[in-house]
């Protein structure tokens, strides 16, 4: 879920600077308040930020939100209203804050996009409402009927209804005369229209005047604003409860890519270089200065800044050949959460989403499907929740159990099942890291050869698959969160996997030992991962030799399945009998599979690509298509429908789509946001199916929060900010670590020369950061348009 305001993110290249804006710094002067509509249970939180105290040109404001696993992102109000401020320090907000009842007239979500200019030498307004988008489903049909009411001077003019869309498109225009003084503001309202009861509140934006004097004329994406002129009553302030939140703003300016050359050089010299006895290695450093806060930050930044870099490999070696050097026992290595431990967790994460939808997906699915009630432990045991037996006889409590043995012993097989099977399906780089992983252990701990497994089930079984099968959307497996039953079931199905990969159940039981009528497929689940871990390791199916890098398919940047509309036309997308593919886009091409893994049906290039654009809901009764208009090997232009799940993933699509064509030089200037079906467009009811479109593409990234999934100068950045604040104490451990100096003459022991060109190099960043320019005020109070 997302709040409804804050501030935004853009793509674009930042003049001032010289490196992209992840965010922009031009915020208006004062903004509203933030409700954040992402508890939507008649509730909500109020809270406040405003602006930073010292910004940057170009930098990203990210706030991160604690305790409710919830990231929003902020962006800015339309309205003028006096700002709060943020607190200083470096958590912007934390604390209890009162849940307070929702406003039907505060609920609103969505952007619309306007046109408001000056006519006839500044003595006429005009409004054109072009379209509007993520607009909130207000009617039972799970869409909305909108209307729009512009209003200035006081008079009020109306848009069409467009039935049944979240989506809506009106394109139309209302001019107005300005008086002598001219009003301040222009009010545009969107409404659902209701037939029989009252018309329901979408949102509202308001603009100023005497900006538009100043600019001319305005146009973009505006989001849509609460009603927050009506009075509020305070009766019930409080009354719901409070919720503990902890926001920080984490600002970052974004430097050209040759500023972080030398300190990206230094870190993989450092990798390559690996462990020297006797040394002190950076890594070494890192780990025993961060903390344990920012250590999971640390790890991704650097697991991600690697994967670029092709030296993913060597990273994770190097990691655990430190951590096997410190003083450690076979049943607790790497239980602890230190930089090794946590490297390897988000390593997983990034290179392993696929490979673990895969294994887990039909077994999860089948959990929520089947929604069976599960219990081994007595002393939960509901009698009332599991229902009657034959002939209306209640069941026993021993009948029950049994039940649920056999469930979860179902569960726990179908899963281990798919497991086994996929070792030959693994990520080639997953299984490089835990082959070196079983080597390292197997060198350090010749004696205990069980030592080893249990060192990758540690990561896959403890970090990977339980934490997905517990919270199966955090993970991506489910659009929702599952109900009090089957979060039972996913608990103690997630325990049993724990449970086998400890590689000894009898242990685990001895904690909880309602465990004990699975203890059988438990020591059978654990021969079953131990074969399975030494076909993971094996070298025989190594493909390559050691001259290949051993690297994901790092320039992937957006794969999934999407549905594909047949329509008139050729190409290899229409020609493929099935209508759901998946697809993997790549920095070269967009090509398409029957199944992920699967030999690949078909692809277009790149530079054939010539627009990414939505289609409109009443083309095919969907909100959620994109089109990609592309060119075939015959020169001919041809279009491809794909329908996404939700408007997230649309979102992201469209983003990393125009991310990766933006440089195509025959990118196209108009489309047709319809579908051409009979003899006729469906948007513009244009005759000539080959003729220039009716709508302006948008070739700039749509989703406000898109990053790529390797974006190496943000990653250095956010490493700098990270290492720039322990510059000291990275002093003060390198000499603890190094062998004391001359104690008469009171020496201290010299710094280590790969800390000393860190240090040079972090010096280096901060003396480009200070040259940077001040931000500058925006000229007017118009909000800038959202790409």
């Amino acid at each position: 879920m997302r709040p409804s305001s804050g501030l935004p993110r853009c793509g674009r290249h930042c003049p001032r600077s010289g490196g992209r804006s992840m965010r922009c710094s031009s915020i208006p002067p004062s903004t509203a308040s933030l409700s954040t509509s992402w508890m939507r249970m008649r509730s909500a939180v109020t809270m406040s930020l405003g602006r930073c105290a010292s910004p940057a040109p170009c930098w990203q404001s990210t706030p991160e939100v604690g305790g409710s696993g919830v990231s929003p992102a902020l962006h800015p109000a339309v309205s003028p209203h006096p700002m709060p401020m943020v607190p200083t320090g470096p958590i912007g907000y934390s604390g209890w804050v009162s849940l307070n009842e929702v406003d039907p007239d505060e609920e609103v979500q969505g952007e619309i996009h306007l046109r408001v200019e000056l006519l006839e030498g500044g003595q006429r307004l005009r409004c054109t409402v072009l379209e509007a988008r993520d607009l909130a489903k207000k009617d039972r049909n799970g869409a909305s009927d909108p209307f729009v009411c512009v209003s200035y001077n006081g008079k009020t003019q109306e848009s069409t209804v467009v039935k049944k869309s979240c989506y809506p498109r009106w394109n139309e225009a209302f001019e107005f005369e300005l008086p002598n003084p001219p009003a301040e503001k222009l009010c545009v309202e969107v409404w659902d229209w209701d037939l029989v009861s009252k018309n329901d509140f979408l949102g509202k934006v308001v603009v100023s005047v005497q900006g538009l004097q100043a600019a001319g004329h305005q146009e973009g994406w505006f989001r849509l604003q609460p009603d927050t002129t009506k009075p509020r009553e305070d009766r019930r302030r409080g009354s719901l409860g409070s919720l503990q939140l902890q926001v920080r703003l984490r600002d970052e300016t974004v430097l050209p890519s040759h500023c972080y050359q030398p300190l990206v050089q230094l870190l993989c010299q450092e990798v390559k270089a690996g462990h020297q006895a006797g040394g002190v290695h950076l890594v070494t450093l890192l780990d025993e200065t961060t903390t344990a806060e920012c250590r999971q930050d640390v790890a991704i930044n650097l697991v991600k800044l690697f994967l670029g870099q092709g030296l993913v490999k060597e990273f994770l070696d190097l990691l655990f050949e430190l951590e096997l050097a410190k003083p450690c026992e076979p049943n607790t290595l790497f239980r602890s959460n230190s930089l090794a431990s946590k490297s390897m967790e988000s390593f997983l994460k990034v290179t392993g989403m696929q490979y673990l939808h895969a294994v887990l997906g039909p077994t999860i699915s089948r959990v929520f499907e089947e929604k069976k009630y599960v219990e081994l432990d007595p002393s939960k045991v509901e009698i009332k929740d599991v229902g009657c037996s034959g002939l209306h006889r209640v069941q026993t409590e021993s009948e029950v159990m049994e039940q649920g043995r056999q469930l979860l012993q179902s569960y726990l097989g179908e899963l281990l099942d798919a497991i086994s099977k996929s070792a030959p399906t693994c990520p080639p780089v997953i299984r490089a890291a835990f082959r070196q992983l079983f080597q390292r252990v197997g060198e350090r701990f010749p004696q205990h050869q069980h030592t080893q497994f249990v060192a990758v089930t540690s990561f896959l079984c403890l970090r990977f698959f339980s934490p997905a099968i517990m919270t199966p959307k955090l993970f991506h497996l489910r659009e929702t969160h599952a109900d009090a039953r089957t979060s039972r079931t996913l608990l103690l199905l997630a325990k049993a996997v724990q449970m086998v990969g400890n590689m000894e159940p009898a242990a685990g039981r001895a904690k909880e030992e309602w465990l004990a009528p699975l203890q059988p497929a438990l020591q059978h689940g654990a021969s079953q991962m131990r074969a399975f871990i030494t076909r993971l390791v094996g070298t025989e199916e190594e493909e390559g030799g050691e001259e290949q890098p051993c690297a994901p398919r790092s320039n992937v940047v957006k794969e999934g399945l999407l549905f594909v509309h047949k329509t008139r036309g050729k190409g290899p997308l229409l020609a493929s009998a099935s209508k759901k593919l998946h697809f993997c886009l790549t920095s070269e091409a967009l090509s398409f599979s029957k199944s992920p893994g699967a030999e690949r049906c078909g692809s277009i290039a790149l530079a054939n690509i010539r627009a990414a654009e939505k289609v409109e809901e009443k083309s095919f009764g969907s909100c959620h298509v994109m089109q990609v208009v592309y060119v075939d090997e015959a020169g001919q232009q041809e279009t491809a429908y794909l329908q996404c799940k939700c408007v997230n993933e649309l979102n992201q699509w469209l983003s990393a789509l125009r991310k990766v064509c933006g440089n195509n030089p025959q990118l196209l200037r108009s489309y047709h946001p319809g579908v051409f079906r009979g003899d006729k467009w469906s948007c513009c009811h244009q005759k000539d199916r080959t003729g220039p479109g009716c709508g302006r593409t948008r070739h700039s990234i749509t989703l406000q929060d898109w990053t790529d999934p390797l974006q190496p100068d943000v990653e250095a950045q956010r490493l700098f900010q990270h290492l720039h604040g322990l510059q000291q104490p990275l002093r003060e451990k390198c000499r603890q670590l190094m062998e004391p100096g001359d104690p008469q003459n009171g020496e201290a022991p010299p710094l280590t020369p790969a800390l000393r060109r860190l240090l040079d190099a972090l010096q280096d960043l901060e003396r480009c950061h200070r040259r940077l320019p001040p931000a500058q005020p925006p000229l007017q109070e118009l909000p800038e348009p959202q790409t």
